[in-house]
């Protein structure tokens, strides 16, 4: 890349991805195929062209490595390069990628995949065996490859080729959401046995990366630029553009100036006020992704004052979450009733809108002794609208009497400390599975339970939920679960934000509905350039 050419981009800054399942960056909601950015009046796809797509980058220390996607900008390098089994759809179920079915036996502990005939880019089929060492290599204990935790229930050792193109999964107990494992963020297959020429252990993927995606590498300078082309082989079609162009531009000013001088044609994660000053101007277009991301404050049940479910309740009370959504995210979302997922599959949309009760509030705290609560809000400029979400909630805690002290924390390590220290904190989520956000937050083992949700009566209904192969049996068990959350849980869910893009106006073929990390978020062999 040359830097004249794009003033700016290489500024550092913060991709808010977080760590663990705070990070936006796992996964998104899912997207249809019908809902495209303006792409009627761009009419029928048009071949050839580059994109330029800026994101946010992870600096020289950047790879190719689909294993190690970390950010948004890995993420999108990944998905163009590389396949997954299965990927998110709309509703957050598991979509057929290069698998094209599995089944599983009565017990649900062994699962039958088949996959697709498909090639990698040097022309080798993509087989069974290349599976079992694409996850063999994520679950290798020496690595801390993100997917890891998500493979977790597949016994590895015993799974095997049953064909070149069949594989049966052994597991290590019964799990009815396996194609959701299927479908895990980092879950991408490489070719078996990956050697690069002149690399003794054959994991370098950043001087000649090979997977079956729609684009094929061409260059990759890390933390400034990537470029990829054209895939005419690609299973499911040739993408429209030439070439795909990956531009790092750290801050948000940067993308948006590079947006709107012409050299970008893509820009990502955008905020509410840059949307708002060039929506319907005529200039650049803006795409908003609804009900991406999950907005909380996050209350420890395991200590005082938030081990009383009464001060929880108060504190679920206390919330005017228009005004949240109104004042932390200038509108660009909707307010959420303190249940992940909302709108995604198993989702508890049967319970009654929570809405502020003051008076109620205060009842509550004054039953549990706490009449003049103090307690710190832990928050950080780490992700969009946190600040003004702790300063608004603090103001509508004083009217129930309640003091909040909001404390402003490093964004460099604000999701590592606060998923064990503090009592109260700012928390945001990307989407994923229903089922997922459960097994990673909120069992007793769970690595990222940040609220301190520890039931052993809990664990066993996601067992029973896991193991019921009936679908409305296995609904009705999450049903029973998000109750107890609804009544007792840790995390107050004040809204969901809207994660908004920018396009040039001859980008054609962006769709609308589709979150970050979703299939089609990102899905650049689908888009053209009018």
């Amino acid at each position: 890349m040359n830097d004249e050419r794009f003033p700016g981009l290489r500024r550092r800054g913060f991709l808010a991805a977080g760590t663990g399942a705070a990070a936006l960056a796992l996964v998104g909601c899912g997207g249809g195929t019908d809902d495209k950015a303006d792409s009627g009046s761009g009419g029928p796809p048009k071949r050839g062209g580059r994109l330029r797509a800026a994101f946010a980058g992870g600096g020289a220390g950047e790879t190719l490595d689909p294993h190690l996607a970390n950010l948004f900008a890995d993420v999108a390098r990944a998905k163009a390069l590389y396949d997954k089994l299965a990927d998110y759809g709309a509703d957050l179920s598991a979509q057929p990628r290069l698998a094209t079915k599995w089944e599983s036996n009565k017990t649900l502990d062994r699962w039958q995949v088949t996959l697709r005939e498909a090639t990698f880019h040097d022309g080798r089929p993509v087989t069974a065996e290349d599976v079992l060492y694409s996850y063999r290599r994520i679950a290798d204990p020496k690595q801390a490859f993100r997917a890891k935790a998500s493979l977790e229930p597949i016994d590895l050792d015993a799974s095997r080729a049953t064909g070149e193109r069949a594989i049966e999964f052994v597991l290590k107990r019964p799990t009815a959401e396996f194609p959701n494992i299927l479908a895990a963020f980092g879950a991408y297959i490489v070719p078996g046995a990956y050697i690069v020429p002149g690399n003794a252990d054959g994991t370098d993927f950043d001087k000649k990366p090979i997977g079956s995606g729609p684009f094929r590498f061409v260059s990759f300078a890390p933390g400034r630029s990537a470029v990829f082309r054209r895939n005419e082989d690609y299973w499911d079609g040739a993408p429209h553009l030439d070439e795909l162009e990956f531009v790092v531009a750290n801050e948000e000013s940067a993308r948006v100036n590079a947006l709107l001088a012409g050299q970008v044609e893509y820009a990502h994660e955008l905020n509410p006020t840059t949307a708002r000053a060039h929506e319907g101007r005529g200039r650049i277009e803006i795409v908003r992704l609804r009900n991406s991301a999950m907005q909380a404050f996050c209350m420890k049940t395991d200590r005082p004052p938030f081990d009383d479910k009464r001060v929880r309740e108060a504190f679920y009370l206390i919330a005017d979450r228009k005004e949240l959504v109104d004042g932390a995210l200038s509108g660009a979302g909707e307010v959420g009733n303190d249940l992940f997922g909302k709108g995604y599959e198993y989702y508890a949309d049967g319970l009654p809108q929570r809405e502020q009760d003051l008076d109620r509030a205060r009842r509550l705290l004054k039953q549990a002794g706490a009449e003049k609560l103090k307690v710190t809000l832990d928050t950080s400029a780490v992700a969009a609208g946190f600040t003004e979400a702790a300063s608004i909630f603090r103001d509508q805690a004083a009217k129930a009497g309640v003091t909040i002290d909001v404390k402003m924390g490093s964004k460099d390590s604000y999701w590592s400390d606060i998923l064990d220290g503090g009592t109260l904190c700012c928390y945001r989520s990307g989407a994923m599975p229903i089922e997922a956000h459960i097994s990673q937050r909120l069992l007793t083992d769970s690595t990222t339970n940040a609220t301190k949700w520890q039931h052993k009566d809990f664990d066993a209904l996601y067992q029973q939920a896991q193991s019921t192969r009936d679908k409305t049996g296995r609904a009705a068990v999450y049903e029973r679960m998000q109750r107890r959350l609804y009544t007792e849980g840790g995390f107050l869910i004040w809204g969901f934000a809207d994660w908004i893009l920018g396009t040039a106006r001859n980008v054609k073929g962006v769709e609308t509905t589709a979150p970050a990390n979703t299939l089609d978020w990102a899905r650049f062999d689908k888009v053209w350039l009018a």
